[in-house]
């Protein structure tokens, strides 16, 4: 698997991935019904860089790096990621969450910030903290996920 940074072309395979995630409502907080334009704009436009998880042509994963706040703040970045659905539980969001930390420190971050991680979403959790995340901070009733309801959002750190 190599991981790449992200061209136009990549798109769509990329809204295949962010379609299928974004429209379940369980972990991002875009809406469910974010247009393929919409969503060109979230991942491929307004990061810092953007990135594909690939092997022979085919997109598996994808994860964009921005920074979390501008001036005073923009020393933090922020990423997001996305696994195929048929790749889940094969180390993908391992791989390209170590590669981002490198990435993010080429790019002279110093730290990088998750804002929202949905506290249903038990294995990025897990998987964030095993790659040594802090939990910051809790928020809420902050996610109204579609089955659960309102739930709390955890605000996660590391300082690279």
């Amino acid at each position: 698997m190599k991981i790449r940074e992200a061209v136009k072309e990549d798109f769509e395979q990329i809204w295949i991935i962010f379609q299928h995630i974004v429209s379940a409502g369980e972990t991002y907080a875009y809406p469910v019904e974010t247009s393929k334009e919409e969503a060109f704009q979230i991942w491929m436009e307004q990061p810092h860089k953007t990135f594909v998880c690939v092997e022979q042509q085919h997109i598996f994963g994808t994860y964009y790096l921005k920074p979390n706040n501008p001036g005073q703040g923009s020393h933090v970045c922020n990423c997001g990621y996305m696994v195929s659905p048929d790749t889940r539980g094969k180390g993908l969001a391992t791989l390209m969450c170590e590669h981002s930390q490198k990435a993010a420190k080429e790019l002279d971050y110093k730290a990088m910030q998750f804002n929202l991680v949905v506290v249903s979403n038990e294995k990025a959790i897990r998987l964030w903290t095993r790659l040594g995340f802090e939990t910051v901070g809790r928020i809420t009733k902050a996610f109204l996920h579609p089955k659960l309801g309102y739930v709390d959002a955890l605000l996660m750190y590391k300082w690279l």
